[in-house]
């Protein structure tokens, strides 16, 4: 058989959760390597070999090497699930889920994930304005998600798989979900998926 997939992480990376949230929803097994990146393991020469941007996550599929997160759960879904559910054989999906994976790069990561990394680990940002964004995004996200259960089609897609960790966790950098009931109820059928695994916990600081 074939060796678990090796994912390169850090256990409080909302990128690295959503790595190991799609291999837990798809059933592949894999073994975590955290990286110290406190003390700067992921810029490494070896490490950079693997992620030539020294950034995590990285997988390592008995040789086959990728990063960048979104790229990860998109090779998982063809790889080892059902690639028409997760990605989905339509054009028009396909662009939905895409636009909502460049939201996830995009505002999701100048949002609320900038916002817990002030929090968290001190991130030099402006963690008013960082929160601002997170809140001008949720509002648009709400009103998305009124009428419909998924972000991208009538099912959990990759645009799901790939919001959900820092939203999800927005609560840590000061972000309020309580006035987004949508997107709270978005977040409990994501949770209630079988396979679901949550991000390693770190202190709530809301």
């Amino acid at each position: 058989a074939a060796a678990p997939v090796k994912l390169y992480r850090n256990p409080k990376s909302g990128h690295c959760h959503r790595v190991e949230l799609m291999m837990a929803l798809l059933g592949v097994p894999y073994e975590p390597v955290d990286l110290d990146m406190a003390n700067g393991a992921h810029k490494a020469p070896a490490y950079l070999k693997i992620s030539p941007l020294g950034q995590v996550p990285a997988i390592d599929d008995n040789g086959t090497i990728l990063s960048d997160s979104n790229a990860i759960i998109l090779y998982l879904a063809e790889r080892y699930g059902e690639a028409a559910d997760w990605v989905s054989t339509s054009p028009v999906e396909k662009a939905e889920i895409q636009r909502w994976l460049s939201v996830a790069a995009g505002e999701i990561a100048a949002g609320p994930c900038a916002a817990r990394l002030v929090t968290l680990f001190n991130a030099p940002f402006d963690h008013g304005a960082v929160k601002a964004k997170a809140h001008a995004l949720f509002a648009v996200m709400d009103a998305h998600l009124e009428r419909r259960d998924w972000l991208a089609a009538d099912r959990p897609t990759l645009a799901d798989i790939s919001a959900y960790s820092y939203i999800a966790h927005a609560p840590e950098g000061g972000v309020a979900l309580s006035p987004y009931p949508n997107i709270e109820a978005w977040l409990d059928r994501i949770e209630s998926l079988p396979g679901f695994v949550g991000m390693a916990s770190s202190p709530k600081l809301a």
